[in-house]
């Protein structure tokens, strides 16, 4: 059926390649949920907002002309097609639109008539007739940005499908976003399960966290996170600055979709504050190297490992985000740019955060 799912989100890759995933909910929605009063108001802030949906231009190929159809694309997206079509689809096309190359009579051909192909092209059609609430989101997202990094750069937003192999949003060379529709089906779209998406992954396959899904992908664009040799506090603090950066850019998201938790257990979290951070201090885990051991603790899980199932597994990035919050409760005069940019020592970053669980 679907081509199997990769592994995570994709990977950082150099330049010219990949660099680093409740239906219609209006914005008024949306920042009812933020839980941030204070956000800054950014109506002012220029933004001119460029979006093309490749996923419908796919679609509306002629199948019996699809060399042709592909020639006309190039010329829509000469600075994405060919990414496209040969490394995210690897399809070997190379820029040969000739029925006879095998990556379009059969490759290509088989996406566009497949009846499963088909009609999962039909279900991102159906549910996404246009992209309008999307647009107002990351068009607010980006005034945000545009706010806190005056010099940020904006990139095209290039809607596509990548058959539920895992592109649900990422950064293409430097002037693309792209954001890939077919993830953001719902958690009750069956083919999810037969390409292998876990559950605990329900609250990153909704259409409101496609802003997430989103900055998150620009945020790691430029911002690597780095695990070997650091502590357990140490990569804490980078998913907190991460967290932390979401929260400023996107303060209409509710809180439980910028940490893609449950509301159930983003309230565990918020009860259990004290327990979880005593947890890693009776685990000795804190100042821990080993991978082995603390990884997990900031990455995506069903729970975390020791803890209540009602946990989110990546509990770690919940109290990385109250620790530089606190931080930036003592620092007023640091700017969100300026967090960012910051080599983090663990250990000062902690005591000058004067940080006391709840």
């Amino acid at each position: 059926m679907f081509s199997s799912l990769s592994t995570g989100m994709p990977a950082n890759v150099n330049k010219r390649l990949v660099k680093s995933s409740l239906w219609a909910i209006p914005m008024v929605l949306l920042a009812s949920c933020g839980g941030n009063d204070k956000a800054p108001d950014v109506s002012d802030v220029k933004i001119s907002l460029n979006t093309r949906r490749l996923d419908k231009d796919i679609t509306a190929i002629d199948t019996n002309n699809i060399a042709a159809g592909l020639q006309q694309l190039q010329s829509k997206y000469p600075d994405f097609l060919p990414f496209f079509l040969d490394t995210l689809m690897g399809l070997g096309i190379q820029g040969n639109y000739n029925d006879t190359v095998q990556g379009i009579g059969l490759g290509m051909r088989s996406f566009l008539t497949h009846p499963d192909y088909r009609g999962l092209l039909d279900t991102v059609a159906k549910h996404y007739p246009d992209t309008k609430d999307v647009d107002e989101w990351l068009q607010k997202g980006f005034q945000y940005r545009k706010h806190y990094f005056p010099d940020a750069g904006e990139r095209k937003v290039v809607y596509m499908i990548s058959w539920l192999n895992n592109w649900g949003a990422f950064t293409y060379d430097s002037t693309i976003l792209g954001v890939g529709l077919d993830m953001f089906l719902g958690a009750s779209y069956p083919y999810y399960k037969a390409v292998g998406v876990p559950e605990y992954w329900s609250a990153q396959l909704q259409k409101e966290y496609i802003p997430v899904a989103a900055f998150k992908a620009l945020y790691r664009d430029e911002t690597a996170f780095e695990m070997d040799g650091k502590t357990l506090l140490h990569m804490m603090i980078q998913r907190g600055k991460e967290a932390y950066y979401l929260e400023k850019l996107l303060p209409f998201v509710p809180k439980h979709v910028r940490l893609a938790y449950t509301e159930k257990q983003l309230t565990w979290c918020e009860e259990n504050e004290s327990g979880i951070y005593n947890f890693f201090i009776a685990q000795n885990f804190l100042y821990e190297t080993s991978l082995q051991k603390v990884v997990r603790y900031v990455m995506e899980g069903p729970s975390a490992a020791g803890m209540s199932d009602e946990s989110p597994g990546e509990v770690g990035t919940w109290v990385g985000l109250q620790i530089v919050k606190a931080y930036m409760a003592q620092h007023p005069d640091m700017t969100l740019d300026k967090l960012i940019a910051q080599p983090i020592d663990e250990q000062r970053f902690l005591q000058e955060s004067k940080y006391k669980p709840k």
